[in-house]
């Protein structure tokens, strides 16, 4: 007997495509700009640099991979051949939403004096990520949004407004170790 026998139909066939188990990670700003821009003489910033093109080559493939149309403006703003690289890093990516509801998920992380308003639009990149239900918030912006200090309150501010369960995270975390590592 099959399936259909008993009038049972199923919206899935075996395998599963790996798309239907891959997790969705938010690319901030910072990422796309570290990841397009000529090679820095500072070391700092090159290392930056390499997580990010690393994560872009490596971990990208692995995951489903959306964005905001205020990344898409940020990455617009600036010296217009670098805008060129950003935009271009960021063809095809899907845009999640900025509605009202992000908006007063920003307004609460900035009025909890997580996030400060100088950094509105870090608040945003946060709020739009945690609504639009992501598993990951890729980002190298460790003074508003990755940052230790805060990240406790802003998991707390979410899970609390009804979005938990978005992570935080840089490159680094993602790239971890390789099969040469003892």
């Amino acid at each position: 007997m099959d399936a259909g026998t008993f009038g049972v139909t199923h919206n899935w066939s075996w395998p599963p495509k790996l798309e239907q188990f891959m997790a969705t990670v938010y690319i901030e700003t910072s990422i796309v700009s570290h990841a397009s821009s000529r090679p820095s003489s500072d070391p700092t910033i090159a290392l930056l640099q390499n997580q990010a093109r690393d994560w872009w080559q490596w971990e990208r493939p692995k995951f489903d991979v959306v964005t905001s149309q205020l990344v898409i403006n940020e990455a617009s703003a600036g010296d217009p051949i670098a805008a060129y690289e950003r935009l271009t890093l960021l063809a095809g990516i899907s845009l999640v939403p900025m509605t009202d509801e992000v908006q007063s998920i920003a307004s609460a992380l900035v009025s909890a004096s997580m996030i400060p308003p100088k950094a509105t639009a870090d608040a945003l990149h946060v709020a739009t990520a945690a609504y639009a239900g992501v598993d990951y918030l890729l980002t190298q912006n460790c003074r508003h949004i990755a940052n230790a200090h805060i990240l406790p309150q802003v998991y707390a501010t979410l899970k609390s407004l009804g979005f938990g369960g978005l992570l935080i995270c840089t490159p680094a975390e993602f790239l971890g170790e390789t099969d040469d590592d003892s």
